[in-house]
């Protein structure tokens, strides 16, 4: 998690909502791509660099019903983190599921997950 490490918070708030979500994002479709056994401490790291950031998020936004959801989704992949073995499927769908958080992920759905519906 070392790519992370000197992010703070006040540098992480100072992103947008939109902005903090495209990056867990990114580290979500990463790990979607690191699937295959060989991968699983890749696939682990990446996972945990996405905790790392949802947490700051989660840190730096004050929306309660925002924050409450974020923390189930976290939730989710950390159960994913937790597993001896990777499910891209469930992996998949916590990806979707983040990408309907706002608007301008929702509309990264068709790129991300080649999805041309919601």
């Amino acid at each position: 998690m070392a790519q992370h490490a000197s992010l703070t918070l006040e540098r992480w708030a100072g992103f947008t909502h939109d902005q903090q979500l495209l990056m867990i994002v990114n580290e979500m479709n990463r790990a979607a791509k690191l699937m295959a056994p060989a991968d699983r401490e890749r696939l682990k790291n990446s996972c945990a660099r996405a905790l790392q950031l949802t947490d700051l998020t989660v840190a730096a936004r004050h929306e309660h019903g925002f924050r409450r959801e974020l923390l189930r989704w976290r939730d989710l992949v950390a159960r994913l983190w937790l597993e001896p073995g990777s499910d891209p499927g469930a992996h998949r769908d916590a990806l979707r599921c983040l990408l309907l958080f706002s608007p301008a992920t929702a509309r990264q759905i068709p790129f991300v997950l080649g999805e041309h519906r919601i």
